[in-house]
């Protein structure tokens, strides 16, 4: 959950670490701090909170800085230790001659940390990265040659990291090694950087490696050398980035996400583009590996994911299902890894991440795949640790998104699992073509819709003022809004912080009815069309007879809806299997202009991160 950036150049090391560590913001942090090789002398700073913090305390201390050209930096999401600056990165060892940064959680620290201690280590701090950084300073004084040190201990290390060192006796390097956690290596002319994720590079270069578990990468200022476990040294193949500065940029937005919610039409497009070119032409999937001889010998579907993305596999078992008749389970992640499965070669796997660098899931889809299931990846991030896992991959090509609250990457997730169900289908034969030629009309008009939802907000902002006030929301719906339910509960309660709940519509009175008076609202997803349709409806006229505040989120603008709701949310009309696509965007502003309304932090909301790299 955690930032990493390194740098050695030319270059204000201090501002391109700021700038690297201000980009990965989003993934949510409660201290940051950097480590500076000045003329052979490390000098570390560090601030709980914001980094803005930080950036006062390096002015403050300016003049204690000569030349330094070599600096790593990190954003700390707490898992072990409350929020302090001691426990905040970077770590270093006793004589403060190395720096250490880590994402990630050292399962066996505990044991280490007595060895340590025997031989007259003294810590500062209740982190298991300070371990580390006290472990690789026991091997360096045995080598004297930070990549061979950092190899030997990380050979006694059990759990996930990404690790970046220096080491003032060797100025001119920067050595990382990743095992289950994110690193890459950025290339410049005359300097080179490291980090956990791209948008602290970005600004800097578009050349990037991507290093695999138990590789150490050694970078200076004119070469980057990658060594495997052995340390043989390897060669890795230099990729091009696909994002530009400018996706970084608010570009007027008071907020990342508000803007990444206005994006969704455009998201849409990007994600059907060249894969539904006419809708009397089969849906193009060229990265799933699945034919027709693969079907006839798959059993079930499992779905794995975790938060928004399970939401979306909701969705996705909803229509796989009904559009191809093969049964389909899904789970959460951080259940599926502490339970027997039986997945095997006949069955399809599917790991659904924003980021596919989820911990939980990333565990999860190796389990299944030692098992021979056909992995499919649904992913943001096609060049992450998840995609690198996959049989076949689907790319939701969402762009990147900062907001910590998923908004864009959902609604990415949900045409993409529509995709996948339609070409499926079409593979198997198991839905009418005219169904299937519906279907994907509504897709390619779904964008405008989307405009047309989003050009008028004056009603849902109406609406958030009215309710900023409740502590707490209930949200129901049947079928395959069920998830729209779950998902918009789910954005209120990250940001807003009001405790709100999703409900199947038929389980409010197994319970939940006891909550109604006036103090709850109740917010129904009822789109007609659906057989259940007039169930929800006698559902909200129970919750109506308990006093509860309405909600509705309806296509339908009937004088019966104006009359049992006190607030009616309108979307346009669409195909009842594609509603999903459309009710998540207004539950997403209704949370944004609570939240608003509210003062609270949109884009970093407390405790979250954007990217689970821990379980």
């Amino acid at each position: 959950m955690c930032g990493i950036v390194g740098y050695i150049g030319d270059r204000d090391v201090v501002e391109v670490l700021l700038s690297g560590l201000g980009n990965l913001e989003y993934r949510g942090y409660d201290s940051a701090g950097v480590a500076l090789n000045d003329e052979n002398q490390i000098k570390i700073f560090k601030s709980l909170g914001k980094l803005k913090v930080l950036r006062e305390n390096l002015e403050a201390h300016k003049s204690e800085l000569k030349a330094p050209k070599s600096g790593i930096g990190h954003t700390r999401w707490a898992t072990h230790g409350t929020p302090t600056t001691n426990n905040a990165h970077p770590h270093t060892c006793n004589c403060g001659s190395l720096a250490l940064v880590h994402n990630g959680i050292v399962e066996n620290y505990k044991e280490l940390k007595e060895e340590l201690i025997q031989k007259g280590c003294i810590f500062k701090s209740q982190t298991d990265t300070e371990v580390v950084a006290h472990l690789v300073a026991h091997e360096f004084a045995k080598t004297h040659k930070l990549e061979d040190a950092l190899r030997n201990a990380t050979k006694k290390l059990t759990g996930a990291y990404a690790l970046c060192v220096m080491h003032k006796d060797e100025p001119d390097k920067i050595v990382g090694v990743r095992k289950n956690a994110p690193m890459i290596i950025g290339l410049g002319d005359g300097e080179n950087f490291i980090s956990s994720d791209v948008p602290a590079i970005i600004e800097y270069t578009k050349k990037t490696i991507y290093i695999d578990d138990d590789e150490i990468a050694v970078i200076t200022k004119n070469s980057v050398k990658i060594y495997d476990k052995d340390g043989r040294e390897i060669q890795k193949k230099v990729e091009m980035l696909p994002w530009e500065p400018v996706a970084l940029s608010k570009l007027g937005y008071k907020h990342f996400m508000l803007k990444e919610i206005y994006e969704q039409s455009d998201v849409v497009r990007n994600v059907i583009n060249g894969k539904i070119f006419d809708i009397n032409e089969p849906v193009r999937l060229p990265e799933v590996n699945l034919t027709q001889e693969n079907l006839k010998t798959l059993s079930r579907v499992k779905i794995i994911a975790c938060g928004t993305s399970l939401h979306a596999a909701m969705v996705g078992k909803y229509i796989i299902e009904d559009f191809t008749g093969i049964p389909v389970d899904i789970e959460a992640s951080s259940e599926y890894i502490y339970r027997k499965s039986n997945t095997d070669a006949s069955t399809l796997v599917i790991g659904v991440s924003q980021s596919g660098e989820t911990t939980d899931t990333i565990t999860a889809i190796k389990q299944a795949k030692s098992t021979g299931s056909h992995i499919l990846i649904i992913t943001n991030r096609p060049d992450s640790n998840m995609a690198r896992l996959a049989d076949s991959l689907l790319s939701v090509n969402a762009g990147i998104e900062v907001s910590v609250a998923a908004t864009k990457s959902y609604t990415a997730q949900l045409v993409s699992f529509y995709l996948l169900a339609l070409h499926l289908a079409e593979i198997k034969g198991s839905m009418e073509k005219s169904k299937i030629e519906s279907i994907k009309h509504d897709l390619i008009i779904l964008p405008s819709k989307i405009e047309a939802l989003l050009s008028d907000t004056k009603t849902i902002k109406d609406c958030a003022k009215k309710y900023s006030g409740y502590k707490n929301f209930i949200y129901i719906a049947r079928g395959i809004n069920l998830a729209t339910a779950y998902e918009g509960a789910l954005k209120l309660k990250e940001i807003s912080y009001i405790n709100a709940t999703g409900y199947p519509a038929g389980e409010l009175k197994h319970g939940p009815i006891a909550m109604l008076d006036e103090t709850m609202p109740v917010l129904a997803v009822l789109m007609p069309g659906s057989i259940v349709y007039e169930k929800i409806f006698s559902n909200c006229e129970e919750a109506k007879a308990r006093n509860a505040k309405l909600i509705a989120l309806t296509s339908e603008d009937t004088p019966a809806i104006r009359s049992l709701f006190d607030d009616v949310l309108i979307v346009p009309k669409v195909h009842e299997f594609l509603s999903p696509i459309l009710t998540c965007i207004p539950l997403q502003l209704l949370a944004y202009y609570i939240a608003e309304f509210l003062g609270k932090d949109v884009d970093q909301p407390r405790n979250l991160a954007k990217s689970v790299t821990v379980e």
